[in-house]
């Protein structure tokens, strides 16, 4: 019996795997072949070259400690501010949780230049230190800075997972455990945290791969012997041709795509499942006196010192003057004025850099989606494989696959080379952020009753248009929440702008941080330039938020009219089209009975 594909479907599904195929696989792959030899001859000799340097090999080491490291102290910020947020019924716990993750909306690049003037050598804290204490805190200062930074970055990954996990525990289980004697840290420790370990895991790997592969933090900071570092810097500095960049970039390849498969074979084979219904999570209960202050006084101390970055920059991008004192000795706007009249550029190319590549992620998110939730074609799953590869793939290494791959490819009918173009940097962000949009589209097809669309076609609709007026409308949450995911990630990238990038005029806001924070003149425009960055990732932020919490509201009061008694029901609904469907059937008219 022949197989008979459909033809739309089979033909989105080619033009899909094509675009990842030019865009991913072929620029990831010329990477691992040039690391493995040159002109089709295999070789091991670039590994051992790359061994016998003693500055590799310290850098492989140092990258490999600052991950683990990262991941061990922002699960140290992470796991009390969770389990304290879910587990204890107190005022702020919704307050606690959303501040704790705002260091993700700003660049981490960013928050090293204001860590440095709060917790530097001569920064707030330490001058404080000093004159009280006559002693000062070396924290800001080689790995150890690194370290810190990171840690405070990216431990809002760790949070948001364990907390999902937390809730989702079922009260029987603890309420069992208490029934038997356990209290305390041993209840946390043999129940409560075992529990919730799939949201630890998948938090922690999250943020060892973003350490590993970061490169804006140690270059600001001054920290190259690491490996994301010393890619950038062979690639510049000695060429295309040199075998070792390649190599450095197989290797993060290979622990980041080693670190996500890990994080799997630690819960293979494990059973987390629970028996909750409605309602029966983990019970909060309510802190004594004495508990209260210690936690109070704990998470305010954490939040001071991850919100730190935040307020330096702020300081800093209205300090004219700012050395060795605590605060700055006079402010000024004049430092946003320069922004406005120099860096109005940088500020669009962020818009429509991001804004398009966020549109094309949430377009593919949501085919892909469809296609392997709604059609039978063999090998879907791969679609999904293939996209989510992208987020074990570091935005350096991906960066140094495009100039490698598209290096002697000029734009049609024009001279111009496409490396040479803002499209590539697009482009770039567009793949490195598809698997966050896919997740969100995916989860939001996943809510919506393939019934819909069968009802809709029933009367009369077409499949394009019942995607087109039904499905797509139900997901509009998902997708915004893909987009906005996608916007603010790619807003604030840098390991793939600061290659791509070949003049100021086609520079993102990223970029123009990044050079403004290389001279201490310039870091108070860097400073007002990063501000204006916040703001732009809150603001899509929030707008989402209110966009989600509308649609939620109206999808709630449309299911308590779906649930009214079935007289009144067909009183109100006799005679009249489902809202659902309007425009979508056309002609036809439905009489709604009960």
């Amino acid at each position: 019996m022949k197989l008979r594909l459909p033809l739309v479907p089979t033909l989105i599904a080619l033009a899909i795997l094509a675009a990842l195929f030019v865009f991913l696989i072929l620029p990831v792959g010329t990477v691992v072949l040039s690391a493995f030899g040159t002109d089709g001859h295999f070789t091991l000799h670039h590994f051992v070259s790359f061994f016998e340097q003693s500055l590799l090999r310290e850098s492989f080491a140092n990258s490999v400690i600052v991950s683990v490291l990262s991941v061990f102290f922002a699960s140290m910020i992470a796991i009390p501010l969770a389990y304290f947020t879910v587990r204890f019924d107190f005022r702020g716990s919704i307050l606690i949780q959303t501040l704790g993750v705002l260091p993700l909306i700003m660049p981490p690049f960013v928050g090293a230049v204001a860590l440095q003037l709060i917790f530097g050598e001569n920064g707030s804290i330490n001058l404080l230190l000093s004159e009280w204490f006559g002693f000062k805190i070396p924290v800001m200062e080689g790995l150890t800075a690194v370290v810190f930074v990171e840690s405070i970055h990216y431990f809002p990954f760790v949070l948001m997972n364990l907390t999902v996990s937390l809730r989702n525990i079922d009260g029987a289980m603890e309420e069992s455990a208490l029934n038997l004697g356990s209290r305390g840290f041993r209840l946390f420790r043999r129940v409560i945290f075992p529990l919730a370990m799939p949201g630890f895991v998948a938090g922690a790997a999250l943020v060892f791969v973003k350490v590993f592969d970061d490169l804006g933090t140690p270059l600001v900071l001054g920290t190259t012997n690491m490996l994301a570092p010393q890619a950038y810097l062979r690639i510049t500095s000695v060429g295309l041709d040199d075998p070792l960049g390649y190599v450095i970039s197989f290797i993060m390849i290979g622990f980041s795509i080693g670190a996500l498969w890990l994080s799997a074979l630690v819960l293979k084979g494990k059973d987390y499942s629970t028996t909750q219904k409605g309602g029966n999570s983990i019970q909060r209960r309510k802190l004594t006196t004495a508990q209260a202050f210690v936690a109070y006084g704990w998470i305010g101390v954490v939040l001071l010192v991850v919100l730190s970055p935040h307020i330096g920059i702020l300081l800093l991008s209205l300090a004219s003057v700012w050395s060795f004192s605590v605060v700055p000795d006079a402010y000024t706007l004049q430092h946003y004025a320069s922004v406005a009249s120099n860096a109005g550029g940088m500020v669009s190319n962020t818009l429509l850099y991001c804004g398009l590549a966020a549109l094309i992620d949430v377009v593919l998110g949501t085919a892909i989606a469809y296609l392997i939730l709604r059609t039978k074609l063999p090998g879907r799953q791969w679609l999904d494989y293939l996209a989510s590869a992208a987020m074990a793939i570091p935005g350096v290494v991906l960066a140094i696959g495009y100039l490698r791959l598209f290096k002697d490819v000029t734009i049609p009918f024009t001279d111009t080379l496409f490396t040479q173009t803002w499209v590539l940097i697009m482009i770039a962000y567009a793949v490195r952020r598809l698997p966050y949009a896919l997740r969100s589209c995916m989860a939001a097809l996943q809510q919506v009753n393939i019934s819909l669309e069968e009802a809709a076609e029933s009367l009369g609709a077409t499949k394009a248009s019942a995607i087109r007026r039904i499905v797509v409308p139900l997901m509009a949450g998902g997708i915004l929440a893909g987009f906005v995911t996608s916007f603010i990630t790619a807003a604030v990238e840098l390991s793939a702008t600061i290659l791509l990038t070949t003049s100021e005029s086609q520079a993102p806001m990223s970029y123009g941080i990044y050079l403004y924070m290389q001279s201490v003149a310039g870091r108070g425009p860097g400073a007002a330039m990063g501000v204006l960055a916040v703001l732009i990732v809150a603001l899509g932020t929030y707008a989402s938020h209110v966009f989600v919490e509308r649609t939620s509201a109206l999808t709630r009061s449309r299911q308590v009219d779906e649930d009214e008694p079935p007289a009144q029901l067909e009183t109100e609904t006799k005679n009249v089209r489902p809202a659902a469907f309007a425009g979508v059937i056309g002609t036809n008219e439905a009489k709604v009975t009960s």
